[in-house]
């Protein structure tokens, strides 16, 4: 009952002198939305494994090295001999952080304890510390800390405050089946083992960037009271009021408890983010080191990953998993190389950079990132795909640049480019100017307006208008695309609408992608501007995804229904309607110029 009265006090202080701590940092993430970029570590007794236990692999198919522990069923004094596994005349985390530096991260999230209990730093809470098992005079987070600061390298901890094999009372996912602990034990293992270890890492390593906590769902569905995460939260403003705080603490992003959002693993966001947020995403398939990873993503992944988040305000907190004796995998290895020197180039398109108002996903070559420099602007197109007739279709800007220019290294191409109402054509140079991501810059002597209605103009020309880019999405049942469907909408009647710029004139060609899966003929029609085209779709089945597997989908024929001559450059709305008392699965309108 003590120890609940003086945690009630505790947070009634901490509520009393929240908002001057907040006062005091009103930037408090303006490092991290400037770094965008980070490496995440996880490194701890399970590296020792190395995703195998008594010559069998990780059970029940997750392959995820640092669960192996739980999915195995090993005991915690079997698990603690994987300490002597560890090669110390080896390990040196300054190694880590110079591995970092040469990738352009800006700072370092390194797993402190993870889901098994383990401190991987010299804790005096209790005796279950890497060092202690392996019978070592080694405090790697010091190490690390003291290496961070030589090399100006922000420093954070993952911290597993939820879930600990370690001790009786803490989170177990097999509670849910034996229902053993209670909430009062709960609080025991809270206030006697996660908030002292909170407060050592807090007190005893220098300045610590970020805590980050690893809950992925609401505190509500958890065994946790709000008080004793805001008890985690005033203990971090307390010790280190820079700090941030991620959301998987377990309460709602917000400036007062949480500073930064984290999406799931390896889950990238589909719209512009307008708080603060990162990715947590693996360089391969497991988060620690496992001897049968096949999965490494590939460098070109990676930097979609990166460029795509940015692109959309947020950031990549990549994962690598190094060995027992400190070592970081040479396929890790080489990805980061090419990275950081992609970065060394180009990174004023990235760090400090956010993305623009226009639909996620817009391009079919790539992303564009804005930075702004009082009244003037710079957007970058980062293209993956070179166009082969050497001409990038830039959709969506209203305001003109004052240059555009093809960045090579640290030379910068002027090039010549035609502006067609909201559509930009740019003549590229022949060759692509990078083997992963070439880059423009244009410059604009103002702040860039932009219209985010319109459709983006395809590569080699045309539109297409579908339920991706369609202006009224929320009235519609739209669905993504699964892998044999098409992403496609559900038509009973309801006007579609886009909005598409022509950028000369010509005649155009209207041909519809859809499935018709009744027994009658439904027609359909489209209005563009104040001009009507009407034409019929005809009954489709299935058609056989895969042969000899019983696997079929349904089919999506393309209907050429019409053209339309256009006499002009000029922005028009396309609406789209079916008969309202059948269903029409719609999956694109494509127009294009003969």
């Amino acid at each position: 009952m003590k120890r609940l009265i003086y945690i009630a006090t505790t947070i009634l202080l901490f509520l009393n002198t929240l908002t001057n701590v907040i006062a005091q940092s009103p930037n408090r993430t303006s490092w991290f939305e400037e770094a965008r970029f980070g490496m995440f570590i996880h490194w701890g007794l399970y590296s020792a494994a190395e995703g195998i236990w008594k010559g069998e692999n990780l059970r029940y198919l997750n392959n995820y090295a640092e669960w192996i522990r739980y999915r195995n069923r090993i005991s915690k004094d079997e698990y603690g001999e994987l300490a002597k596994r560890f090669v110390w005349d080896k390990i040196n985390p300054e190694e880590w952080v110079i591995q970092a530096k040469k990738a352009g991260m800006k700072y370092i999230i390194m797993t402190s304890k993870h889901h098994d209990g383990v401190a991987i730093w010299d804790t005096k809470i209790g005796n279950y510390s890497l060092s202690k098992l392996a019978g070592v005079n080694r405090d790697v987070i010091k190490e690390l800390a003291d290496a961070c600061r030589k090399h100006n390298m922000k420093l954070g901890f993952y911290y597993s405050h939820w879930i600990d094999w370690e001790h009786p009372y803490a989170w177990d996912h097999n509670l849910e089946l034996t229902k053993s602990v209670s909430q009062e034990q709960f609080n025991t293992y809270w206030q006697e083992k996660a908030i002292p270890q909170l407060r050592e890492l807090l007190t005893s390593y220098g300045d610590i960037a970020v805590m980050w906590f690893d809950m992925w769902i609401p505190y509500e569905q958890t065994i946790f009271k709000k008080e004793q995460l805001q008890q985690a939260v005033n203990l971090i403003r307390e010790l280190q009021p820079n700090c941030l705080i991620n959301s998987r603490l377990g309460l709602p992003t917000d400036a007062e408890f949480v500073d930064f959002q984290t999406l799931g693993d390896n889950v990238f966001a589909s719209e512009y983010i307008d708080h603060p947020w990162e990715t947590p995403g693996t360089i391969a398939h497991s988060w620690g080191y496992s001897s049968y990873e096949k999965e490494w993503k590939s460098t070109s992944q990676i930097f979609e990953s990166l460029i795509s988040n940015v692109s959309l305000n947020g950031g990549l907190t990549l994962n690598i998993g190094p060995r027992a004796d400190g070592q970081i995998p040479h396929e890790s290895q080489t990805r980061l190389n090419d990275i950081g020197k992609w970065l060394s180039n180009y990174g004023e398109a990235l760090y400090g950079a956010k993305g623009t108002p226009l639909r996620a996903k817009n391009f079919d070559w790539g992303y564009l990132t804005l930075k702004k420099d009082n009244n003037k602007s710079s957007i970058y197109a980062h293209i993956f795909n070179w166009p082969l007739d050497k001409k990038l279709r830039l959709t969506g800007i209203k305001s003109n640049p004052s240059s555009i220019y093809s960045m090579n290294g640290g030379e910068l191409q002027k090039l010549n480019f035609v502006k067609k109402g909201l559509i930009l054509h740019i003549d590229l140079p022949i060759d692509p100017t990078d083997n992963f991501v070439s880059l423009l810059k244009l410059e604009f002597n103002q702040n860039v307006d932009f219209d985010t209605d319109i459709v983006a103009e395809s590569s080699f020309g045309g539109f297409a208008l579908s339920s991706k880019n369609v202006f009224n999405k929320k009235d519609h049942e739209i669905l993504p695309y699964n892998g044999k469907k098409p992403s496609h909408i559900i038509s009973k009647g309801q006007d579609l609408t886009w909005h598409i710029d022509i950028p000369e004139s010509g005649e155009y060609f209207i041909d519809v992608s859809a499935h018709n899966s009744t027994k009658t003929t439904i027609p359909i029609k489209i209005m563009i501007g104040d001009k009507s085209i009407e034409g019929l779709i005809k009954p489709n089945g299935l058609m056989v995804v895969e042969p000899n597997e019983n696997n079929y989908t349904e089919e999506f024929v393309d209907t050429r229904i019409g053209s339309l001559k256009i006499t002009k450059p000029t922005k028009i709305k396309v609406v789209f309607q079916s008969a309202a008392d059948q269903a029409l699965w719609l999956n694109r309108i494509w127009i294009n110029k003969y």
